[in-house]
This record gives C-alpha cells, structure tokens and sequence, in this order.
C-alpha cells in the first residue's frame, strides 16, 4: 500500500470534529452521571452519546427530542442571548457592524465545535443572513431569508432534500414566521409573565402544527404533552445551553456541578411526564398519498382560517375526504388480507402468517430482542395487525432447524412477500 496524501479529506471538518473530541473529553472528565454526560454531549456537541431507551423514550414522548438535536433552536437560543447581552453596540453605527461581526464570529466558531454537523450549519446560514439584513438593510423579509438560506445548503449538496432534518428545520421555522403570530393573536393578555407563558405556547403550537404531518410519517407517533413538555424544556434548555458553553472556557469548571444537576433534574421531570397516562399515540402509519392530502387539506385550512375564505374551507373538506375514503380503504384491504411475511435476518429467522389483524410469527427472537423492535414489529404494525400468537422456537433445536429449513423451501419456491 503506497500512501500518496492526495484523498486527505476536508481539512475544515477534521479540525471541527477534532475540536469537538476535546470539548467532549472535558465534558466526560467532569461529569460524572452518565446520562447526563450522554445528554450534554448530544445537546451542546452534537455527539451521539449512548443515551439510553428510557431518556430517548421521554424527551420522544414528551415531543421535546428536538432538544436532543443540535438544531436551530440551539443556535437561535446562542444568537438570542448574545444580541441581548451586546445591545448596548447597537447606538452607533460602527460599532453595530462590529456586534455583526462578532456575533457572526461567535456562531460560527460554535458550529466548528459542534463538529460542523448539517442542522448546525444550516441554522448557521440562516442566522447569518438575518444578522446581515437586520445589519444592513432596512426593509427585510423573513420568507426571502428563508428560502436563500435552503438555496445556499441546496447548492452545496442537493440531496438535503431527501434528509429529514432539513425538511423538519425548514418548515419548523416557516411555521414559526407565517403561524406564531397569528395565534400570538388570538389571546390578549395583560400580564407581563403570562403573557410571556402565552408567547411560548403560540411557537410550540405552531412548530407542532406545521411539522405533526411529518414527524407521523417519519415516526409513526405524536406525543399527546407537546404543550407541557415544551413548556417545561424551554428554560432549562436556555440554561443548559448557557452553561454548557461556558464550562467549556478555562477557569468555568466550578459550574459543572450545577450543569450536571439540571440535567438530571431536566430527565427526572420529562421521565415523568411520559409516564403520564396516554401520553403518546404510537404505532401511526401514513403513506405517501395520504401525508400529501392531509397537507393539502391544513394548509387551506389554515389558510381558509386566516383569509377567512369559504372557497378554501370547502377546498379543506374535499380534500379531507379524499383523505378518508383512501383510510377506508386501507382498512377494508386490511380485514380481508391473508398473506405470509418472511423477514431476512442474519443470525435469525422470522415468518409472520397473516390473516385479517391476527398474525402468527415463527420465529427465534424475544419480544425484547432489538432486532425484532427495530424490523418485525413495525412490519407487522404498519399491516395494522392487532393481534399477535407469538411462537418462540429456541436455537439448536430439532424443530429450529426443521421450520428454517422449511422457511427457505418455501421462499425459494413460492412467489411471497420478503422482508428486508
């Protein structure tokens, strides 16, 4: 092998993720709860600790697992902070351009230490460009900002398209410029801190309105407490944020005792809320067709709501109907479906027998086995099976290696539906 140095890779990104191991080095010396370590890790860093099922559990549960992400909240809490404490830059207008450089220099240089990961970058762009109109131009326009800061991450790489991330970011944040106000105004209210309560709930509704769709059809569950788990997360993820930084610079690391003790605090309070009677639906599933008609049919809507116009409204109907004569027929094609699913494993073998919403599965994994969490289950939830016989065959048996045997025979020989 003849190393010749000419593949050596984005010098940036090296530097950002070598950046990153260090801060995640000190992070791991100082905190000693492992949960908290692994969710400081992931909220400051972007480091995909080992969290474990029950926090991501909770923080899915409780509609808060945004917080989980480096995203552009995290870059919006750090811009938000940073123009308060640098207002009094603001008198002149030389000094204004340097708070524009500052703060510009401030996100960017957080971004490297996230390890310049794409939700971070993107918000990066799009924080940048705000800062600029808001710097240099008088009249600006938010939907314009919004659409040049997708344009430049398009540019670069074309397929973000398809990345779920990017389309929940995206319309998260067109939700929050077109929605946010309008519910904003829909209550009046006199007092100064309600009126603040009232200000947080307007942006969790509508971030949950416009990306439910999304997240039912990526995730297959919408959490019932969105409204009181992000109630909830919304000052203690400004501390975290906070503190999370600056444990970071020399001579901060007296602070890491409180910052571990909100976030142990932080689990401990979401962990209840998802323990919470019904506090999700779970095990939702939307095809294509129908995410695009119950779209369509929000978005006139809304639209109908806030133009107050029949013709829209009545649009919304038709359009909901559509939605609900392709449900109804999904369900028919369901009770009458007989079918026999195989699923290719490699160190295991599963064959589900299908008939109506009863199901018997063969197969040689537990019910808490990941691999059947992470592939059967889900196969036979989106078949809208309610009701499974669970025949558990051990290893090493005679009867094992008779059903597998028989399993191949027939997938080889008979055309049925597999499984990957």
């Amino acid at each position: 092998m003849l190393k010749t140095n000419r593949n050596i890779g984005n010098l940036i990104i090296k530097f950002a993720l070598d950046l990153r191991e260090k801060q995640v080095a000190k992070y791991r010396k100082h905190i000693k709860n492992d949960e908290a370590f692994a969710v400081a890790s992931t909220l400051i860093l972007g480091y995909r600790a080992d969290l474990s099922k029950e926090t991501l559990a909770a923080y899915s549960k409780t509609g808060t697992i945004h917080a989980l992400s480096v995203s552009g909240s995290h870059v919006a809490i750090i811009f938000f902070v940073l123009d308060v404490c640098l207002t009094f830059l603001d008198r002149k207008r030389f000094l204004k351009i340097f708070k524009f450089i500052l703060i510009c220099s401030l996100i960017w240089s957080y971004s490297l230490i996230t390890g310049l990961s794409p939700s971070v970058v993107r918000a990066a762009i799009m924080i940048s460009i705000f800062i600029t109109a808001k710097t240099f131009a008088r009249n600006k326009n938010s939907y314009n900002t919004l659409a040049f800061a997708a344009f430049c991450q398009l540019i670069y790489n074309p397929f973000l398209i398809w990345d779920v991330g990017f389309q929940l970011s995206y319309i998260s944040v067109f939700g929050l410029i077109y929605l946010q106000p309008k519910i904003y105004k829909w209550i009046y209210v006199k007092n100064k801190w309600l009126n603040k309560v009232w200000e947080l709930v307007a942006i969790s509704l509508s971030a949950q309105l416009v990306t439910v769709l999304l997240c039912i059809y990526y995730f297959h569950q919408f959490p019932v407490y969105f409204l009181l788990g992000n109630l909830f997360i919304s000052i203690p993820l400004l501390l975290i944020m906070i503190l999370g930084i600056a444990v970071l610079a020399p001579f901060l690391d007296i602070m890491f005792p409180i910052f571990e003790w909100i976030i142990v605090t932080t689990n401990l309070v979401l962990k209840w809320i998802a323990d919470l009677p019904y506090s999700t639906f779970s095990s939702v599933w939307i095809n294509l067709t129908e995410i695009i008609l119950l779209s369509l049919a929000l978005g006139f809507f809304v639209y109908a709501l806030a133009k107050l116009n029949k013709k829209f409204l009545f649009a919304s109907l038709l359009t909901y109907i559509g939605y609900t004569s392709i449900i109804t027929y999904d369900d028919w094609n369901a009770v009458h479906q007989k079918k026999i699913i195989f699923f290719t494993l490699r160190k295991n073998y599963a064959a589900a027998f299908i008939t109506g919403h009863e199901a018997i599965l063969l197969t040689d994994l537990s019910k808490d086995d990941r691999n059947y969490q992470f592939f059967i289950e889900p196969a036979l939830e989106q078949s809208q099976i309610g009701n499974i016989n669970f025949i558990s065959l051990k290893q090493d048996t005679v009867l094992h290696h008779f059903v597998k045997k028989a399993i191949q025979i027939a997938f080889n020989n008979y055309n049925i539906l597999l499984i990957d």
